[in-house]
């Protein structure tokens, strides 16, 4: 199991922007039996253990002199960097089952796609199951080779599990499916009932009042060109 090293912190609120930028990402550790306590892992250590186990595999957080079984519950990611902000570990019992959604990863060639030309729709993007700690997934792996036709379906029920697992979502639901290629007719169809749209200073105008801005534009011109004359 992979270990992960933290250490109680007392800074708090606003004052963790500090912490950030010494490479200290602030976390909260909770769960069963455990009163929430204020943690803090590396960056770097935790982008690489991130990396290995994912989000629904369990991992060990050693700090305080104990080591918690645990999962990455949550993750605050930075609105404009992309960069992981905060980070929620759950402690678990191992004897006790938990639910967790388990990302899906596509696999195989579908003949549909390379041989008629259509298009791969993933209709979803993960499941949710229910198992004990040490038999949850990383991922789900989803062949789509037995996608040989447009009206081949892959469900939740097609879906391969490992013992111990059990499936909550719906098991008549489409995992994925190939749509058939637009014909030449149906994309001429589209250009002729597309809206013209036009964009002045950032703005979207549409139909009538694609005009109107042009001619706003144009007078906004005229005007500059006169003021630097004068």
């Amino acid at each position: 199991m992979t270990e992960l090293k933290a250490q109680f912190r007392e800074v708090l609120g606003k004052k963790v922007k500090g912490l950030r930028r010494t490479g200290t990402l602030p976390a909260v550790l909770y769960g069963h039996g455990i009163k929430s306590q204020a943690v803090a892992v590396d960056v770097k250590e935790f982008e690489e253990v991130l990396k290995e186990t994912g989000e629904t595999s369990i991992l060990q957080l050693a700090v305080g002199g104990k080591k918690h079984n645990v999962l990455i519950h949550d993750l605050q990611y930075h609105p404009l960097s992309g960069k992981v902000e905060h980070v929620d570990f759950y402690e678990v019992k191992m004897d006790e089952k938990i639910k967790a959604n388990v990302p899906f990863v596509f696999t195989g060639e579908s003949m549909a796609v390379k041989n008629e030309g259509g298009v791969l729709v993933r209709a979803l993007q993960e499941v949710e199951i229910e198992a004990l700690p040490k038999d949850l997934p990383r991922e789900i792996s989803v062949d789509i080779s037995s996608l040989v036709t447009f009206e081949d379906k892959i469900h939740v029920r097609d879906l391969k599990m490992g013992q111990g697992i059990k499936i909550l979502a719906d098991l008549d639901e489409v995992v994925a499916l190939v749509s058939p290629p637009r014909s030449e007719k149906e994309l001429e169809e589209l250009k002729e009932t597309a809206v013209p749209v036009a964009t002045v200073e950032g703005v979207k105008v549409v139909g009538e009042e694609k005009k109107a801005a042009e001619a706003a534009e144009k007078q906004a011109e005229e005007a500059a060109t006169q003021s630097k004359s004068n």
